[in-house]
C-alpha cells in the first residue's frame, strides 16, 4: 500500500447493459460502503429503452460529505464493450480501468496514462456455474468481490447484505458467496492489493439512512393525510404514486374489515389524473397526482381551474430533460417557467424546491396544508437526480402531534349563523375565501364552481369591473402566501461579500462544495438557498445587497434567472447564470470554473473585484 494512498474520497463507475442484472449488485456495493460509515452518493445513469442499451452506475465516496455529482472517474467497472471507448476516455489520469478480461482487450482500447486491471469475469462464472442466467448474473457479484479487495472494502459487510437480501431464499447464499470469492481470491493473487485507492471505515454517517426522494415524497403524502391518487405513468415520476401505493397498502387498511381506506386511479392521460385529483380535493378529500414537464403541459388547463375555481390542488413535478420527449432519463430543472405560470391568461402557481429527501418529505407533507390554505395549486419541484436516486438522508421524522391545516372550511354550525354566504368574499382581507365541502349543510353553503368569470357569490358574470375585483383578490392572496411558504435560507449571518449566489433544488449540493472549493482560493461569496415561489423580501434584498448574484440552473434558457427578473423587476445584468443543462446533475467543478470564468472578465474589464479575488485569479 502507497503510504499517499487516497483514503475515502473517489469516484467508483459502473458500465453496464441495460437488463442484465447489474443494478442489484452496483446498489450493494454502494450500500457496502455506506455500511462502513462512509458518505455516499450514487447515480443511476439508464436509457430510457427496457434493456439492451448502456447503462452506468456512479458513486461518490467523500468522507467530508460533500455529495454533490464529481468530474472524472477514478475507477471505472467496464463490463459492455459497445462503451468501452467512452469509459476509458472518462478515467482520470493515473486511475483504473476493470475490465472482463475473458477475451482480450483490443490495442484501441491503450492508454498510457491509467492502470488496466483485467479480471475474467465471464470466465470464472463458466468454470463455476452451470446454467447460462447464473453465469450472467454472478459475473456482477465477481467484481465485487474484486472491489472488495481492491478497494479494502469489508468483505464481511458484503456478505451480510447477501443474507439479507436472500433470507427468504437461501439456497441462492451460497453461490453469491461463491462469486464473490471468486473475484477477491482473483484480485488478491494477481494485483497488489489495496490500489492506492481505497476506503477505511469510519463513524461519518451517524444514524442517517439511504432513500431515494420519490419514496420520500410519497411518504410525506401519506402522512398529509392523502387517500387518493391519480396519475398517468410517466418517467421519472412513476414511482412517486408505486411507492405511495406500497405505502398505503400497510397503513391505509381498516383494521377491523381489511378494507382499504384509500384509492388509486391510472387515468387514461395527464389531463383526466389532475380532473380526478381536483374533483376528490373539491369534494373533500386529500389527493395528488404526479407528473414530469410534458405532464405539466397536458394538465395545464385543468391547474388555470383550480387557480380560478379555487380549489386545492397539489403536484409532484420530477422533472426532466426537455423540450417534447426530451431525455426521459436524465435530470434537468427544466419546468420552471411552465410550472410557475401554468395555463393561459394571468396565472401564478406556488413552487416548492426540496434539495434533499428529507425536504422531500416535508415538503409534500407542507404542500397539502398549503393547498388547503390558499385554496390554490401546489407544485412540488422535484427532479429526476433528487427523485430516483438514493441520497444520505436523516430518519424522516413525524411529530404525532402535529394537526392538519384545512384552511377556511366553514363547517354546518358556522354556516348556520351566516345570513348569506359568499363563496369568494374576502371576508379577511387577505385574499383568501371560505369555502365550504359538498353536503355540510342541508340548505346552506352550496355554490356553483365554474372557470367562467363569476362574482364574490359564484354566479356567472362578464362584467369587467367584477373580473377586476376577482383576479385583483387573487393576487392580494398571492401576497398572503408569502408569509406561508418555506423561507429561503442564508448561509452566513451577514453579507461578507460584493458577490452572492442563489441556488435551489438539487443544485445545493454542487454549490455548497463549490462555495468551500472558492473560499479555500481566496474567494469568498455569500450565499441563499430559495425554497419556494412565490419569492419574500428577503430574496430582493439579497440581490440589491450586492454587485453581481450568481444564478445556478440546470436549464438553458436561464428560466430561474427569469422568473427572477419577471418577479422582482431587478436589473437584468446583476443577475450572473451558472448553467448546466447536459441531463447530468451540475457538479462543483463546473460551477466554480463559470465563476472564475465571470471574475476574470470583471478583471480584465476594470470592474470590480476584492484583492483576494484579483489574487487568486
Amino acid at each position: 500500500m502507497s503510504s499517499d494512498s487516497v483514503v475515502n474520497d473517489m469516484v467508483i463507475r459502473f458500465a453496464n447493459v441495460n437488463g442484465t442484472g447489474s443494478a442489484s449488485a452496483n446498489d450493494m456495493f454502494s450500500k457496502a460502503i455506506f455500511r462502513m460509515g462512509i458518505p455516499v452518493s450514487p447515480k443511476n445513469i439508464f436509457p430510457s429503452n427496457i434493456q439492451g442499451l448502456p447503462t452506468w452506475y456512479e458513486v461518490r465516496i467523500n468522507e467530508k460529505g460533500y455529495l454533490g455529482r464529481r468530474a472524472g472517474v477514478d475507477l471505472l467497472v467496464g463490463v459492455n464493450p459497445q462503451s468501452y471507448a467512452k469509459d476509458i476516455a472518462a478515467v482520470r489520469p493515473g486511475g483504473y480501468f476493470m475490465y472482463d478480461s475473458t477475451k482480450k482487450l483490443h490495442h484501441e482500447f491503450d492508454r498510457e496514462d491509467i492502470h488496466y486491471i483485467g479480471i475474467p469475469m465471464m470466465r470464472l462464472c463458466m468454470e463455476n456455474f452451470q446454467h447460462p442466467r447464473q453465469q450472467q448474473l454472478f459475473k456482477n457479484i465477481v467484481y465485487v468481490g474484486a472491489l472488495a479487495a481492491l478497494l479494502d472494502i469489508e468483505i464481511e459487510v458484503i456478505r451480510q447484505m447477501i443474507r439479507e437480501q436472500f433470507s427468504h431464499k437461501e439456497k441462492l447464499i451460497p453461490p453469491n458467496f461463491k462469486a464473490l470469492e471468486l473475484g477477491f481470491e482473483y484480485a488478491q493473487a494477481h494485483y497488489d492489493c489495496p490500489l492506492d485507492i481505497r476506503v477505511e471505515r469510519r463513524d461519518n454517517v451517524g444514524d442517517h439512512i439511504m432513500i431515494d426522494g420519490n419514496t420520500a415524497t410519497a411518504l410525506g403524502a401519506l402522512y398529509a393525510g392523502v387517500t387518493v391518487a391519480a396519475w398517468y405513468p410517466i418517467t421519472p415520476s412513476t414511482s412517486v404514486v408505486k411507492a405511495f401505493e406500497t405505502y398505503a397498502k400497510r397503513l391505509r387498511i381498516d383494521k377491523a374489515t381489511g378494507k382499504k381506506k384509500y384509492a388509486i386511479v391510472q387515468a387514461e392521460d395527464e389531463l383526466a389524473a389532475v380532473g380526478m385529483v381536483i374533483g376528490a380535493t373539491w369534494n373533500g378529500a386529500r389527493a395528488f397526482t404526479a407528473t414530469s414537464g410534458p405532464g405539466i403541459s397536458l394538465m395545464s388547463e385543468f391547474i388555470g381551474l383550480a387557480y380560478f375555481a379555487e380549489i386545492p390542488l397539489v403536484l409532484v413535478d420530477v422533472q426532466r430533460g426537455g423540450p417534447s420527449t426530451g431525455m426521459p432519463t436524465r435530470t434537468q430543472q427544466s419546468d420552471i417557467l411552465s410550472a410557475a405560470y401554468a395555463s393561459h391568461g394571468d396565472t401564478k402557481q406556488v413552487l416548492l424546491f426540496p434539495s434533499t429527501p428529507t425536504e422531500c418529505f416535508e415538503m409534500a407533507a407542507a404542500a397539502f396544508d398549503l393547498a388547503d390554505r390558499l385554496q390554490t395549486p401546489i407544485i412540488l419541484m422535484s427532479d429526476l437526480d433528487l427523485g430516483m436516486n438514493s441520497h444520505m438522508s436523516p430518519p424522516l421524522t413525524w411529530d404525532d402531534e402535529r394537526r392538519y391545516d384545512l384552511g377556511k372550511v366553514l363547517n354546518a354550525e358556522e354556516l348556520e349563523k351566516l345570513e348569506k354566504y359568499g363563496r369568494y368574499l374576502d371576508v379577511d382581507n387577505d385574499g383568501i375565501c371560505y369555502r365550504t365541502l359538498p353536503g355540510t349543510h342541508p340548505t346552506k353553503g352550496s355554490f356553483f364552481t365554474r372557470g367562467t368569470s363569476r362574482d364574490e357569490y359564484a354566479r356567472y358574470t362578464e362584467d369587467g369591473e367584477v373580473y377586476v375585483r376577482i383576479v385583483n383578490r387573487l393576487l392580494k392572496k398571492w401576497e398572503t402566501a408569502k408569509r406561508y411558504v418555506p423561507a429561503p435560507e442564508l448561509y452566513q449571518k451577514e453579507n461578507r461579500s460584493t458577490q452572492g449566489i442563489i441556488f435551489f433544488g438539487t443544485s445545493t449540493y454542487a454549490a455548497l462544495e463549490a462555495l468551500t472549493l472558492l473560499k479555500e482560493q481566496g474567494m469568498e461569496l455569500d450565499a441563499m438557498r430559495i425554497k419556494a415561489f412565490p419569492f419574500d423580501k428577503t430574496v430582493e434584498q439579497f440581490i440589491e445587497a450586492h454587485e453581481q448574484v450568481f444564478i445556478i440552473e440546470q436549464n438553458r434558457d436561464k428560466q430561474f434567472r427569469s422568473l427572477l427578473v419577471n418577479e422582482l423587476e431587478v436589473y437584468p445584468k446583476k443577475l450572473l447564470t451558472i448553467l448546466n443543462y447536459d441531463g447530468m446533475p451540475i457538479t462543483a467543478d463546473t460551477i466554480v470554473h463559470q465563476i472564475k470564468d465571470y471574475l476574470l472578465m470583471y478583471a480584465h474589464n476594470g470592474r470590480h473585484i476584492n484583492n483576494h479575488q484579483r489574487k487568486s485569479l
